[in-house]
């Protein structure tokens, strides 16, 4: 039950169009926070630490005579390949190897494009991110061998000795000589390498929370009535026989219309106090109302004085599937009691019905007056008094005859509404007589229990219970509509349960004469309210809750950064560390200040608790740099303060209550994950010989 207009946006980004509630969801549109960073990023093959490798080689190719290999080599400063002859060293025939040689040979580097690119051992960028000029290779050690390595307009040069780790077997060309011993030999190297590349990223940040007001359903309530259907009229003549009584009990839900949610319907009925006469009957009807009869026997030999009244006690249940929340809590089914009276007189009943006129003769069927009215009301309460149950089998009903002495509003037509006064308390009769289209006429009665106006006290609790928020306690109580409450003489006290004490208590004015008042918990504790009410016929009531208000949390901090950087020679030899706050509170406040600050580890003993905080950011920023000159390890600290997420009173709070936490003394951020190391990059170069 959100109302619309009160719907939100708390954050850093701004909103595009309305905010909307569709198909059960809150949605909205939120402007991004672009931030741009440049970061040093890896390119390698399918996994951080998977290098890539090329594996060139040389074609070596002994002659048909044995003892000669042909030596095919490539001359980096001619960019040509050249051949040459040796003589074999060993002093088989043929020859088993070639003797040592120094060779070169080159190759090319797999495309950039090919690569994944890391900005750290799990988190991959787009290749679309690389700045291009920036992207270099990092030369490793040749696997398995010795050499030099190099690269030289986009090419790699390596210069290494044959016979080399490996070879295979090669077909030598046509063009070279044919005999016994012809064999062809590729020997080849292993170079493993990777590329680096500056990278340039635009992200966009989304956060904030969404804010709104909202009623919970109406109370759901339910109402009903009895009817006597048999005897009728009621009360009854003694005829010297069993008395067959029939009462029709109905129960309606109001203030609720999910009738998919209702489970089933149970009725009970008994003579008063009589426990042997239960009866039970059960309805699994999805309807909002529901209703049943039951049927009763008064033995003749009961009826022994000029009146008798049998008293039934009734009460109709509604179950429901899912519990339902209302304003005050939850409720899983509804009850409701009645009771009936029907009495049998011998010679004077105590409600005298009203006479049939007298009409002419008719083959016609009478009608049948049902009246529905509650068995028991309170003084000053208004109430419905129905005769509309009643019928005519062979037409209509044309009027009725509603006699009540002590109502306050005379009755009138089918429905029509009453009230008793107080001098009224005790058992009241209201009789109906009706008369159909035929001039015939059918009578009956029934019973009505005054009880005392009595009001009904009661508190609701509203607002956030949590310590230093605005808590605010309404006064609920009901009474008689004829017989108000006066407000004057209302009262609310508060009292501390546990935790707190009635200092920590905060209100302004009186609790004195008041409906509604808001009030302030400095502590987290248990605490009472109490609230009595009294209407104008004197009669009171009081009504009690108690409630828990729970602690203020202070934020979790929390945030992340790379463990290592490298100081960039392009960056005035500073090395530029991202820092991404990752802190939250437990209990959905906001954080209002973000204040960053590091110490450096400058003797480089190991330790920071000689060392001096820097404050380097006080702007309340989730995402920052921290910039460096010097060489070393640094820690940094994250220290946030909260704002309330919820609603105060401003007069009874301070900065101090706000609430706030550092990452240096929380356990939750180690320490590992609080230091960074400055390195400087390595030199990088080439060289042949």
């Amino acid at each position: 039950m959100i109302k619309l207009g009160t719907l939100k946006y708390k954050g850093n980004n701004s909103v595009v169009g309305a905010i909307i509630v569709e198909n059960g969801k809150i949605k909205l549109t939120l402007k991004g926070n672009e931030k741009n960073e440049t970061l040093s990023v890896k390119g390698a093959n399918g996994g951080y630490s998977r290098n890539f490798t090329t594996k060139p080689g040389n074609s070596i190719w002994r002659y048909a005579e044995g003892r000669l290999w042909q030596i095919n080599d490539y001359i980096e400063e001619k960019g040509i390949n050249v051949s040459y002859n040796v003589s074999a060293e060993d002093i088989e025939t043929p020859s088993i190897a070639p003797p040592k040689t120094v060779v070169t040979t080159k190759s090319n580097p797999a495309d950039p494009s090919t690569a994944t690119w890391y900005k750290n051992e799990s988190e991959t960028i787009s290749y679309i991110s690389i700045v291009q000029s920036s992207i270099k290779i990092t030369l490793l050690a040749l696997l398995g061998d010795k050499g030099s390595t190099s690269v030289k307009d986009g090419k790699f040069i390596i210069t290494y000795t044959i016979p080399s780790q490996n070879f295979e077997f090669e077909q030598v060309p046509d063009s070279f000589e044919k005999g016994q011993w012809v064999t062809g030999r590729l020997y080849y190297v292993t170079l493993p390498y990777y590329f680096t590349a500056t990278a340039k990223l635009t992200s966009y940040s989304y956060a904030g929370t969404v804010t709104f007001d909202y009623d919970l359903p109406t109370e759901p309530t339910l109402t009903g009535s009895v009817a006597v259907l048999k005897p009728n009229p009621n009360p009854a003549k003694f005829e010297d026989k069993d008395i067959a009584v029939q009462l029709s009990l109905k129960g309606e839900l109001e203030g609720y219309m999910n009738s998919s949610n209702i489970e089933e319907w149970v009725f009970y009925a008994k003579e008063k106090e009589v426990e042997s006469t239960l009866q039970q009957k059960k309805n699994y009807s999805k309807a909002l109302s529901s209703n049943t009869q039951f049927d009763f026997t008064i033995l003749k030999e009961r009826i022994k004085d000029d009146r008798y009244q049998q008293k039934y006690a009734l009460t109709v249940t509604v179950r429901f599937t899912k519990p339902i929340v209302t304003n005050n809590g939850t409720i899983t089914s509804l009850q409701q009691s009645f009771d009936a009276i029907v009495e049998i007189y011998k010679n004077i009943p105590t409600i005298i019905l009203q006479p049939d006129p007298t009409v002419p003769p008719s083959s016609g069927k009478p009608p049948v007056a049902v009246i529905m009215a509650p068995a028991a009301i309170k003084a000053g309460e208004e109430f419905i008094v129905s005769g509309g149950g009643s019928y005519d089998p062979d037409g209509t009903i044309k009027s009725y005859i509603w006699d009540a002495p002590r109502a306050v509003e005379p009755l009138k037509d089918a429905y029509t509404t009453t009230w008793y006064a107080s001098n009224s308390i005790g058992t009241n009769g209201v009789s109906l007589q009706v008369v159909d289209n035929d001039g015939m006429s059918d009578s009956t009665g029934t019973f009505i229990e005054v009880i005392e106006p009595k009001p009904v006290a009661g508190l609701k609790l509203t607002g956030s219970t949590k310590q230093n928020r605005k808590v605010t306690l309404t006064s609920t109580s009901k009474s008689p509509v004829h017989y108000p409450l006066v407000d004057a003489r209302t009262q609310i006290t508060i009292s501390a349960v546990s935790g707190g004490t009635s200092s920590d208590i905060k209100y302004s004015g009186t609790l004195k004469g008041i409906t509604t008042k808001d009030m302030l918990f400095r502590k987290p504790g248990v605490y009472k309210a109490t609230i009595y009410v009294e209407n104008t016929e004197g009669y009171s009531d009081t009504s009690s809750v108690t409630f828990t208000i729970i602690p203020d949390d202070p934020p979790t901090v929390l945030f992340s950064m790379q463990p290592t950087a490298y100081r960039d020679p392009q960056n005035g030899n500073k090395a530029s560390i991202y820092i991404e706050d990752l802190s939250f509170t437990p209990d959905i406040d906001l954080i209002a200040r973000r204040l960053w600050q590091y110490r450096y580890d400058s003797d480089g003993d190991g330790s920071f608790d000689d060392e001096s905080w820097v404050t380097f950011s006080d702007g309340n920023l989730d995402h920052l740099y921290l910039e460096v000159s010097e060489v070393g390890r640094y820690e940094v600290r994250a220290t946030e303060t909260e704002e309330f997420g919820q609603p105060t009173i401003g007069e009874f709070v301070s900065s101090a209550d706000r609430r706030s936490a550092d990452s240096y003394s929380s356990a939750v951020q180690p320490v590992s994950e609080r230091v960074v190391e400055v390195l400087n990059l390595g030199p990088q170069g080439d060289w042949t010989w």
